[in-house]
């Protein structure tokens, strides 16, 4: 299926996020799936989605490296909500990568780089092949980074196209959502986590750091899921 991308992101930019995701699973149906990584505003995309499309596959893609209180929230979401949950990890396990390459995360970007692609990207590709997805549901905003400002409710990343209902939303239409909906934020925000992903990678919010400077100490706030490039084609 190929999409007129300017006729449709100006149909879509009138939509509402809950409409959005309706237009996205009559074109696509069961070829729709949703990403997520549990992270700080999860709850809400989580919760819209399986609503509006009830047993949506939802990928979550496991480095071995969340915090403990992501394991968890991860628990408590798919049982409250009752998720329709897909985990894909790495090929090999983090001891087995860390014991032939090391802690990549600390070393020099090349390294940072094969850390992602093997623990995020090539995972994620893997999933939407498993699955057949042709397209893919997921939580970005505008107002999380500057890489992500450009975006539009509708891309196209190599051969998937990538919805993404809540790119418009601030902050404060997350916390009505929540608060209207009784949804939790993930367990970090309270102490100062505004980003959560790996914990070896993410950084609380100091006073002076912009949100992106709180993942990969600063030096880039994109892991490779989320980059429209044909790198995602990437096989480990």
């Amino acid at each position: 299926m190929d999409l007129d991308l300017k006729r449709e992101n100006e149909r879509l930019s009138e939509l509402s996020a809950a409409e959005r995701i309706r237009w996205a699973h009559q074109q696509w149906g069961d070829k729709l799936v949703m990403s997520t990584s549990f992270g700080v505003q999860s709850a809400v995309l989580l919760h819209m989605a399986n609503s509006v499309v009830p047993g949506i596959p939802i990928i979550f893609v496991d480095t071995g490296y969340l915090f403990p209180e992501t394991y968890r929230f991860a628990d408590e979401l798919t049982r409250n909500l009752d998720l329709n949950l897909k985990t894909y990890s790495a090929l090999r396990t983090p001891a087995q990568q860390e014991a032939l390459d090391g802690k990549r995360w600390e070393s020099d970007m090349k390294a940072l780089e094969a850390y992602n692609l093997e623990n995020k990207v090539e995972p994620m590709n893997r999933a939407l092949q498993e699955l057949e997805a042709e397209a893919w549901i997921s939580g970005l905003r505008r107002v999380q980074s500057s890489t992500r400002q450009h975006l539009r409710p509708l891309e196209r990343q190599s051969q998937t196209y990538k919805a993404y209902p809540i790119i418009d939303w601030t902050d404060r239409d997350i916390y009505e959502y929540l608060t209207a909906n009784n949804l939790p934020y993930h367990p970090l925000w309270d102490q100062g986590y505004v980003s959560v992903g790996d914990w070896h990678s993410t950084s609380k919010l100091e006073a002076g750091m912009s949100e992106e400077e709180t993942r990969f100490n600063g030096r880039k706030r994109e892991c490779g899921l989320h980059t429209v490039s044909d790198k995602v084609d990437f096989q480990i």
